[in-house]
């Protein structure tokens, strides 16, 4: 058996490839071993007989398959964690999503003109401090908030038209205490 050790560093080069993927016909060994320059070597690739092989497949059917597993909530037990919860989804981000929804309806609630700028900033430090757990609640409260509000409303407006009622009937009963008064001191005046 010949070396043929140059032709597939000359093959190599020629094919720009490695030498792994340089097939030499081992039929024509004889022949291929003759050549010893890149021009030669160029003559036995047109001839067919030096052929540079395909490249080797890398499937990745498993690795979608896999994926696709992951993303239905496979293979993410305990076993199969490396990080701490923290490092898996920080604190920070959980916060700032939270903190970012409770600002985002804040504004628009402000924006539609369900809350006033003053609530609105109550209501943004409260959220701030830790207030709210989610957007419920912080819906939850603005709507107990808005009722309470109301209801002072209407027991304010109850209360002064009570008071109103109630100056209305006095009034009436001095006018009335006044005319008998007068009645009394012109009976008396006559008599």
């Amino acid at each position: 058996m010949v070396s043929l050790k140059l032709q597939k560093r000359l093959a190599s080069s020629v094919l720009k490839c490695g030498k792994n993927r340089v097939w030499l016909d081992p039929n024509e060994a004889n022949e291929i071993s003759m050549a010893n320059s890149r021009k030669s070597v160029k003559k036995l690739v047109k001839d067919g007989l030096v052929i540079r092989k395909p490249e080797k497949i890398h499937s990745r059917d498993r690795v979608r398959r896999y994926l696709e597993a992951k993303r239905k909530g496979r293979h993410s037990g305990v076993g199969k964690r490396r990080g701490t919860r923290d490092a898996r989804l920080p604190q920070k981000m959980i916060w700032m999503r939270r903190m970012r929804v409770l600002r985002r309806l804040l504004v628009k609630y402000r924006d539609s003109k369900k809350i006033d700028k003053h609530l609105y900033h109550v209501l943004y430090m409260k959220a701030k401090g830790n207030g709210f757990k989610n957007k419920r609640t912080l819906m939850e409260h603005i709507i107990k908030l808005r009722t309470e509000k109301t209801r002072e409303k209407t027991l304010a407006e109850q209360a002064e038209s009570r008071r109103q009622k109630a100056k209305s009937a006095k009034s009436r009963k001095q006018e009335a205490r006044e005319q008998r008064f007068k009645a009394l001191v012109s009976g008396e005046k006559s008599a």
